[in-house]
């Protein structure tokens, strides 16, 4: 869906050492974004229940990767929380 070669040009990663880690968050954000929308990810939606993967989204993921890549344990310098950008990209997709 996302390939990891964009995460990683996002990431401004240029080795393969951290494949398996970067693939990690990319999953755990691609789902993170499924439960914020209460909706599946594919291509091209068809159902009511699935959302596209418009250049919005796309770019809440590659935020949510990069924060988490970033900030790799629960609290790193005072961060807590998902960034705004993420919540904002997705705030209009979430069901109701």
């Amino acid at each position: 869906m996302i390939e990891l070669s964009l995460v990683k040009k996002h990431l401004r990663v240029d080795h393969d050492a951290e494949d398996d880690l970067i693939q990690g968050y990319l999953d755990a954000a691609l789902a993170h974004v499924e439960q914020h929308c209460d909706r599946v990810l594919v291509e091209t939606p068809v159902l009511p229940s699935e959302m596209g993967l418009t250049k919005d989204v796309q770019q809440a993921v590659l935020l949510l990767v990069g924060h988490w890549f970033t900030n790799r344990e629960a609290v790193a310098s005072g961060l807590t929380e998902v960034p705004l950008a993420v919540g904002r990209l997705l705030w209009y997709r979430k069901q109701f």
